[in-house]
């Protein structure tokens, strides 16, 4: 665990004034719910996600009672069933009438060396985090795309995406497999002013991180930081942010790194 201290955090500024935001696996103290709370922040009405539907309540509550219950909202979604993120995009331009920004955050990782490696732990990171980003990047912009006026999606890949890591084949491929994705959809959906990006975090702290992760790798992966510490999920948080803003208007198919490694 790193001892650097790390920055202020940055306030809101107004950039998703009277946005509608849709943004999965937003329960809980990671990136996507610092994503949930950015948002609010800058002025936008979330619909969060999670497939843990205790955590998922608990958060929303949290978020309501600060940011007031007409901004909240929440539904639980499994993003490997179809009909729940149906549900899902139906639920969000129903409550507003419509929706300008998705966040894809749901994903799921493990460890496990490939040669040890069974077909359901490999197909299960895939279905939730490839074929889940797939299934609510494709609800998204047909939604976007039947409404006309723009829009926003915002992928969240990895490092391990560009970068090897010993027993991460699973979540490298698929990992790797939304930053295709991202580029793919992002060429279709310019023909109708829809922005598709993607982040790129290296080491992003939060409790689920640490209960799945040991001192030792957490300690190794670290030290290969420039800054000699891991990003605050709400620093991530903020590149979504300008990734959802009009600062990035003329950004589509991109990949932005949100990480301080070493070369």
């Amino acid at each position: 665990m790193s001892d650097v201290e790390s920055p202020a955090y940055v306030p809101g500024h107004g950039l998703l004034k009277g946005r509608t935001a849709v943004i999965t696996a937003a329960a809980g103290a990671g990136i996507g719910g610092a994503t949930a709370r950015r948002f609010l922040e800058e002025g936008a009405r979330v619909l969060i996600s999670d497939a843990h539907s205790r955590r998922l309540k608990e958060t929303a509550e949290t978020l309501a009672a600060e940011f007031g219950a007409a901004n909240v909202a929440a539904l639980p979604c499994d993003v490997t069933e179809e009909d729940q993120v149906q549900a899902l995009f139906d639920t969000a331009t129903g409550l507003h009438g419509r929706l300008d920004i998705v966040v894809n955050n749901a994903g799921l990782g493990g460890t496990s060396p490939l040669v040890d490696m069974t077909d359901e732990q490999w197909s299960k990171v895939l279905d939730v985090t490839l074929n889940g980003t797939f299934r609510c990047t494709r609800a998204a912009l047909r939604r976007l795309k039947e409404r006309g006026d723009g829009g926003v999606v915002v992928n969240n890949a990895s490092v391990v995406g560009w970068r090897a890591q010993s027993g991460q084949a699973h979540y490298a491929a698929a990992k790797a497999g939304v930053m295709a994705l991202t580029r793919c959809a992002a060429v279709e959906a310019a023909a109708y002013g829809v922005r598709v990006n993607a982040v790129s975090p290296s080491l992003a702290m939060h409790p689920h991180l640490v209960k799945v992760t040991t001192p030792e790798l957490l300690e190794e992966l670290t030290a290969r930081e420039a800054f000699g510490r891991y990003a605050e999920p709400w620093e991530v948080a903020n590149v979504i942010v300008f990734l959802a803003s009009g600062y990035s208007s003329y950004l589509t198919g991109e990949v932005v790194s949100v990480s301080s490694q070493h070369a």
